[in-house]
């Protein structure tokens, strides 16, 4: 009995999926990061593979949560490239802590003011931050290499791979509306109870 509440109190069963979404799910994620790493290499070289931990969590949303508000293309987009331009600014201006924290802190404020909250930017405004000389020399080239190449990659991944699925479509507009589901029969006339006993 304790069991069950804690379970329900964790909330662990408040979102049932099947092995197969799960299962479709771990391969899209896969893809996405498989091209990451693929299409960097071709553009930056094998030896200079750059690859965000923040896109892990973006594949998450993409793959696991295809129509969620929060993994849309103007979030994804948004999100990762204002996120890494503050992300740039705070390392360049600011001390050490006072500018990972700043980083994560402006990314939040900004992503909800330009409608793109999107929460994997915060992992990729605090990366520009505390990843390293490597990524402190990239300057705001980081912007372009590696999250814009990162970004569109993922997203190109996401559309295409969704596509397969008829109910997994990627992003959301192309989800067939119910009035285009309907138009296909609308040329007969409704039916109402009275008339059909």
């Amino acid at each position: 009995m304790q069991i069950k509440k804690i379970i329900y109190y964790l909330g662990i069963d408040a979102n049932p999926v099947s092995h197969l979404e799960k299962i479709i799910s771990g391969i899209g994620g896969f893809l996405s990061i498989f091209s990451i790493i693929y299409i960097s290499s071709l553009y930056v070289g094998v030896e200079a593979v750059y690859v965000i931990p923040s896109m892990g969590a973006s594949a998450v949303l993409l793959f696991a949560a295809p129509h969620s508000a929060l993994g849309q293309l103007w979030n994804v987009i948004g999100g990762h490239l204002i996120s890494a331009a503050i992300g740039v600014t705070c390392a360049r201006h600011l001390p050490g802590g006072i500018a990972a924290a700043a980083s994560v802190g402006l990314a939040i404020g900004v992503m909800y003011y330009a409608r793109c909250l999107h929460p994997p930017g915060g992992a990729t405004a605090l990366s520009a931050v505390i990843g390293g000389p490597h990524i402190h020399a990239l300057g705001y080239e980081y912007i372009l290499t590696p999250i814009a190449i990162n970004t569109v990659t993922i997203l190109l991944v996401a559309v295409l791979f969704n596509a397969l699925f008829r109910w997994r479509r990627y992003p959301t507009f192309l989800i067939p509306k119910e009035s285009d589901l309907d138009s296909a029969h609308k040329d007969y006339a409704p039916v109402d109870h009275a008339n059909f006993v």
